[in-house]
């Protein structure tokens, strides 16, 4: 490393200055150097936006007139349509302009986007020509214009929602999206808060000024703030320059840069400032505490000391027979008669019923219930691989190498080995840029011959760079491992569930009740339905059949089927279902919309019992405080898993969605708990609402940064290594685990073991649910379509607008063939129900869930 690493940069030599009226150009002449300065980019950036602003202006004017046309490409990614060159958009400006107006327009304000044409054209003009278009100040121009494009919207969309009037031209998705709130909060009620903004605007941002520059010049002869804001701003800019000329001039004098050690030990030859710094030896360093054998640590030619973090064992204990209600006695002492208002009748008679029977105790119906034992989980002998002192040396020396060859010093680095990937914490010299450091995750990958290199940059609550590294040799981390440790054995979770190991090989325990519900998505083939099985068994090693109901959703068909031997245990269901395990699309609505209503009857519970949540009602109806003949009784805890999201959002979209969303946002505080999982995490399956709603979310390997940020919204679990390697995000804390491995023999053993006992005379039913359009579509045949049916499907969902005129216009059919094949695309669920003299609704929003429903009929 050189000596040119931190030297400072001097003022530029031989700086053209501006020739007088009388200099002569004789002499010998130097070499002109060229240098561009700002004038020169402000100019280029002036004319940029001068030209912007023509093509918005010519893009909105074309979308007002066509837009209609472009939405099938405008719905597709822009690389998508760039790749469909046949398909040529209607848009005067072509593809760019149908995307800039789709999103101002359609999506964002829509008429009111013709407002940022003159901020852009003036801000321009402006740089351009060095005068303003108008006396009235720029920036004062701009504050005003964002206000009223925004409030334009705004009020638009109110008339657009009151009259059921389109809303992507009009007032766009922000100005719909609000007054939807407004209306749901306000009601018709929307329209004063909307001009009381405007009021208030006007008043403060129209009114105060003038009212203050006429107090300022009546009372205290002084002249309005903007006289004294300009005169100001003007010397001060004078000032300025002046400055920046004497620096120019004078040039200041500083000491020579410290040359750049290339090791420790030459931190002892470099030259110093006039103070002394004593700087300790390598040589002189301590054995680390975390080496069980102090042997002597070895030292390669960089000179920087590894520190090694090796993890303590965990002691593991066998689980008890019966850790039932370890609950019972501390909710009994939690909880006392003054805690709760209730009639004087009622509480004698309550304490009457206590003294005779004792407390309440849930599991007495199945009071021989015997947990699932540890031996029902392998052992797996070929589990462990270790990571050696060679290895750990070799990536250290590599790292170091990589850094020092782009000028980076570190000066100590400390390994962390966990099951799957080593976490190198390096601590860079002083004055190193972080980013800089980021940057380079490709390069130490390459050095390393390693994927799923990732840099934690800083690494959180700590003063250091994290690089992770995966080993060579991974770990299996086994489900009997984590099961049988001492943490998951005494953990006084609602819900405790296992989800892995962290990179310090301690089990990661965390508890559904608090999260409250759960994210999952990850690429085919990566864990998910491992995942998910190690949360349910972790659930039915420590819950009791009469705490803990599970509705299973599998749209697939196979990934969860094992659980139906413990249906009469721990399943919930629909009356009259003929299984519990849920595989019909059709059957999932029904059952999310019998979820909602028994939160809806569960919360009636609570609020006649004067509770807050399901754990204060159940410690209420434990003491014997709560009437049964008034309809109150024990609560058990319920929780949703659906494997597969994308599968249901193709085929049914907002029959699905909405009710999910309504228990994710009401759920936890009556004891429903969502675990929902996808391999697929588009913005099409993930939609805003779904995920605004689940602050928990654990992702495995996905195949591109935007999957990942579409479910962490950042990047980081593209770079994993598969085969159970994740990322949680829990609010902003990010963490990396290893899926513990349970076998699907492992768990048709427990279930086996669990179905073979007593059991309750049926499942958990839930309340039943009665369809609006039930039997609506039983006369709906795939193999009798109209050979028009795909050319149909595709105009309406082009289109968006379900109308059979459109079909006899478009593809010049008659009224009778039309008529069928619009009942045929209702039955197939592309359309909805007839509306009367309204165009019925489109379910499917774009082209690729559509071929996907075509694909499935043929």
């Amino acid at each position: 490393m050189s000596s040119n690493t931190f030297r400072k940069k001097q003022p530029p030599k031989n700086t053209p200055r501006t020739p007088s009226k009388g200099s002569s150009s004789s002499g010998t002449q130097k070499p002109i150097e060229f240098n561009v300065s700002t004038d020169s980019y402000l100019l280029a950036f002036g004319i940029f936006l001068l030209i912007l602003s023509v093509i918005l202006l010519v893009s909105f004017v074309s979308h007002l007139l066509v837009g209609d046309a472009d939405q099938d490409i405008v719905q597709r990614t822009f690389s998508a349509s760039l790749e469909q060159i046949d398909r040529k958009p209607k848009n005067m400006m072509g593809l760019m302009g149908a995307y800039l107006s789709h999103y101002f327009i359609f999506q964002w304000f829509g008429i009111a986007a013709f407002g940022w044409l003159p901020v852009i054209f003036w801000a321009g003009y402006r740089l351009v020509f060095k005068r303003d278009l108008l006396p009235q100040s720029l920036n004062r121009f701009t504050l005003a214009t964002i206000f009223y494009i925004f409030w334009t919207s705004i009020c638009i969309g109110y008339f657009v929602l009151m009259f059921d009037l389109p809303a992507g031209t009009f007032c766009g998705g922000i100005g719909y999206s609000f007054n939807k709130f407004l209306n749901h909060t306000l009601g018709s009620g929307g329209i004063l808060v909307i001009l009381l903004a405007l009021a208030a605007w006007v008043i403060f941002f129209h009114g105060y000024t003038d009212i203050d520059d006429w107090f300022l010049a009546k009372y205290f002869n002084r002249p309005p703030k903007e006289d004294i804001s300009t005169e100001r701003i003007r010397k001060a800019v004078q000032y300025d320059i002046e400055d920046n000329e004497t620096s120019f001039r004078e040039p200041v004098k500083r000491p020579e840069p410290i040359p750049v050690p290339v090791t420790v030990n030459d931190l002892y030859k470099a030259p110093r400032y006039e103070e002394e710094i004593e700087i300790p030896k390598p040589f002189e360093e301590k054995p680390f505490p975390f080496i069980e054998k102090p042997v002597p640590a070895p030292i390669s030619n960089n000179g920087i000391k590894l520190e090694v973090d090796k993890p303590t064992p965990v002691k593991n204990e066998p689980i008890k027979a019966d850790p039932t209600f370890i609950i019972e006695d501390t909710r009994s002492n939690d909880t006392s008669d003054d805690d709760f208002n209730s009639d004087l009748d009622d509480d004698d008679i309550n304490e009457k019923v206590l003294k005779d029977f004792g407390l309440y105790d849930p599991t007495l119906e199945l009071d021989n219930y015997q947990y699932p034992p540890i031996t029902l989980l392998n052992e797996y002998n070929h589990a462990g691989g270790k990571v050696t002192e060679e290895e750990l040396e070799a990536n250290k020396n590599k790292i170091v190498e990589t850094m020092r060859n782009f000028q980076i010093g570190i000066s100590s680095i400390k390994a962390t080995i966990g099951p799957t990937v080593t976490l190198y914490e390096i601590v860079p010299d002083a004055g190193i840029r972080i980013s800089k450091i980021k940057n380079l995750e490709d390069d130490i990958a390459l050095n390393l011959a390693a994927l799923g290199i990732r840099i934690i940059a800083p690494m959180p609550g700590k003063g250091t760079v994290g690089i992770e590294v995966p080993n060579k040799n991974r770990e299996m981390v086994t489900m009997k491992s984590v099961i049988s440790n001492e943490k998951f054995q005494k953990s006084n979770f609602e819900l405790p569930i296992i989800l892995g190991k962290t990179i310090s090989n301690e089990a990661f325990i965390t508890d559904l009740a608090k999260m409250p519900h759960l994210l999952m998505a990850g690429a085919t083939g990566q864990g998910k339905s491992v995942g998910l099985n190690v949360i349910l068994t972790s659930l039915l090693y420590k819950k009791h059949p009469s705490q803990i109901k599970f509705v299973l959703v599998d749209p697939k068909k196979v990934e969860l089927t094992l659980y139906n031997k413990i249906e009469r245990h721990f399943l919930a269901m629909l009356p009259n279902s003929e299984e519990a395990i849920i595989t019909d699309t059709k059957k999932v609505i029904y059952t999310l919309n019998s979820l909602c209503i028994e939160m809806d009857s569960r919360y009636n519970l609570l609020k006649d019992a004067g509770v807050r949540n399901i754990k204060e009602y159940n410690a209420k109806f434990i003491q014997r405080r709560l009437n049964p003949e008034k309809g109150h009784k024990y609560l058990p805890y319920i929780v949703l898993v659906i494997d597969e999201l994308a599968d249901l959002m193709m085929t049914a979209g907002k029959e699905v969605e909405q009710p999910i969303a309504r228990l994710a946002q009401l759920a936890r505080a009556i004891g429903i708990h969502l675990i929902v999982a996808t391999q697929r995490p588009s913005v099409n399956v993930i939609t805003g609402l779904i995920k605004a709603n689940f602050p928990a979310r654990l992702s495995f390997k996905v195949t591109s940064k935007i999957d990942s940020r579409t479910i962490l919204d950042t990047g980081g679990s593209e770079q994993l290594v598969g085969n159970g390697d994740m990322l949680l995000s829990m609010g902003s804390d990010m963490v990396r685990l290893q899926c513990p491995f349970v076998d699907t023999p492992e768990v048709e053993e427990i279930c086996e073991f669990i179905g073979s006992q007593r059991a309750y005379d049926s499942a958990y039913m839930l309340p039943e649910f009665f369809g609006d359009d039930e039997g609506e579509t039983l006369d709906f045949d795939p193999s009798e379509l109209d050979q028009m049916f795909e050319e149909a499907a595709r105009l309406l969902v082009t289109h968006q607008q379900g109308s059979t005129s459109l079909i006899q216009r478009k593809m010049k059919l008659g009224y009778n063939r039309a008529g069928r094949i619009i009942d045929q695309l209702e039955g197939a669920g592309i359309v909805g129900p007839f509306e009367g003299s309204k165009a019925r609704e489109v379910l499917v929003k774009d082209i690729t869930h559509l071929e996907e429903i075509l694909r499935n009929l043929r």
